[in-house]
């Protein structure tokens, strides 16, 4: 269940999130799956840090906020 690199990140993570909004997310969701034991609240828990630091832009690109 725990993510070792970017490339074992979910497709859509891989594919819509710029490199180090990916890291965020891997380094989220391990913490939480070991804290949690439960992939689905990881994923949950890896999003939110995600949208911490990032947002969509108007052209639902992945963005740093200012």
């Amino acid at each position: 269940m725990p993510h070792e690199n970017r490339s074992d990140l979910p497709k859509g993570v891989r594919n819509n999130l710029p490199g180090h909004a990916q890291d965020i997310y891997k380094e989220a969701f391990n913490s939480a799956a070991d804290e949690y034991g439960e992939e689905s609240r990881a994923h949950r828990v890896a999003w939110g840090a995600v949208e911490q630091k990032y947002e969509k832009n108007e052209q639902g690109n992945w963005v740093s906020k200012n």
